[in-house]
């Protein structure tokens, strides 16, 4: 099984993008995107990869989902 973060582009640089995953960047290769990308944009991060771009209403919903199933680690 893999997991991917939605993050949103705040730099880019040639085949390179830093990305805020919910306040942590990363810096992530754009080199196997098949849609071009612009800053602000949402996109699936995996393995230092940003492997799709995201709509950003999903990625919120996304981001919503995987911070309420690391609060219930805490329990």
């Amino acid at each position: 099984m893999c997991l991917g973060f939605p993050g949103q582009i705040v730099e880019l640089e040639d085949i390179m993008a830093t990305v805020d995953i919910a306040g942590t960047k990363r810096e992530v290769s754009i080199m196997i995107l098949p849609d071009e990308v612009v800053l602000g944009d949402w996109v699936m991060v995996h393995a230092g990869m940003a492997i799709a771009k995201m709509d950003p209403e999903e990625a919120q919903k996304t981001l919503q989902v995987l911070q309420e199933f690391a609060d219930g680690l805490d329990d």
